[in-house]
């Protein structure tokens, strides 16, 4: 019987778990996929790099949502469980909280685990990746990044560039041309076609432009000069690959385990934070899914994103308070995990008459 028992809880918690990750995770994943795509448009991300940057926004986002969706999976299932009164007839056939958390511990403990690989390990590994495809699909933007009939920005060299075909191989043809020069000055180029040319220099690339006429000079002023040409080079510098300080947030671990610095204390704590959340939350969820037969199917929910918004904030506040100095770094954030410790050991306590026994 106890075997029936902890399998069928086990299935209603993966299940309900399951359920709530996929939903919060193609929410987010729509709403990252239409901010790259909007980079994508306005020219400050190739096509290539768009669908590498949603795959590892996927893996970080599941560090965030594990922990929630756990919580609320947990109490979800156990809420309808109490509702349709099959708790109370397990806990008629001696199930007691044992008999509750054994179950759940078969998936909490691989998720914290998941969740600590991912908090410690991946995330960062994740955010420097995604830094480095950026940078990389800058690099190798080219003239076949250019939308024919579309203006397209070069942050790099302040130039604006608009050609009205683009054939099969990377020529552009009625090409204009729009930079910043020195003292305020611009140049405007309209030329017939144009290609792109490698210089010996890996940094710079040559923009090279034939049959046009080059205007150069001050707006607002008589001082413009005219020049017609058969072929005209303009370089432009390339988005540098040097990877730059890391921040803490993308630090490896071993970095962060030797530093002195608050910042990266703070950002240490954090991580570690992240998979001892998920195990607190997940032993949460079941006092507080305790519901009455005929008590409203989302109740519980509202009390447990409550529990939860008030828990992540207290430690980004912890978190910051630390970086500031304002707080021990001993201390750090470990004390709002004993504030969630003791609400949790309270509130079993009060269900099941503890204090009874102890205060008689």
């Amino acid at each position: 019987m106890r075997r029936i028992l902890d399998r069928y809880i086990f299935k209603e918690i993966a299940t309900a778990w399951l359920g709530v990750t996929v939903v919060l995770l193609m929410i987010l994943l729509t709403n990252q996929f239409a901010r790259v795509l909007g980079d994508v448009a306005k020219g400050k991300l190739p096509k290539d790099a768009a669908f590498d940057i949603i795959g590892l926004s996927a893996v970080q986002y599941l560090t965030v949502l594990i922990p929630i969706s756990l919580f609320l999976s947990i109490i979800m299932a156990l809420g309808r469980l109490y509702r349709d009164s099959e708790m109370p007839a397990m806990m008629a056939c001696r199930t007691g909280p044992a008999g509750i958390y054994r179950p759940l511990l078969w998936l909490l403990i691989p998720l914290t685990l998941v969740v600590a690989w991912l908090s410690i390990d991946i995330g960062p590994r994740v955010l420097t990746a995604v830094d480095r495809i950026g940078a990389e699909a800058r690099r190798e933007a080219d003239l076949g990044s250019i939308e024919p009939g579309r203006f397209t920005e070069f942050r790099t060299s302040d130039a604006v560039v608009y050609g009205e075909r683009l054939t099969p191989d990377g020529v552009l043809e009625n090409v204009f041309l729009q930079r910043t020069v020195e003292h305020g000055g611009v140049e405007v180029v309209v030329a017939e076609r144009g290609e792109q040319v490698a210089s010996e220099d890996p940094d710079v690339r040559l923009l090279v432009l034939y049959n046009g006429r080059r205007y150069e000079g001050v707006p607002g002023t008589t001082q413009f000069r005219v020049v017609e040409f058969a072929e005209h080079g303009i370089p432009y510098q390339l988005p540098s690959l040097r990877t730059p300080e890391p921040k803490p947030r993308a630090r490896p671990v071993s970095d962060l385990l030797v530093s002195s610095d608050l910042e990266e204390i703070a950002e240490l704590q954090w991580r570690i934070s992240v998979p001892l959340s998920t195990l607190l939350l997940g032993l949460l969820a079941v006092p507080l899914s305790r519901a009455r037969p005929r008590e409203g199917r989302y109740g519980r929910l509202a009390i447990g994103m409550l529990v939860f918004i008030v828990y992540l904030n207290m430690m980004s506040a912890a978190k910051a308070w630390v970086e500031q100095g304002t707080v021990s770094p001993t201390l750090g954030i470990w004390w709002v995990h004993g504030c969630m410790l003791l609400l949790l050991l309270g509130i079993v306590a009060l269900q099941n008459g503890w204090h009874k026994r102890v205060f008689g």
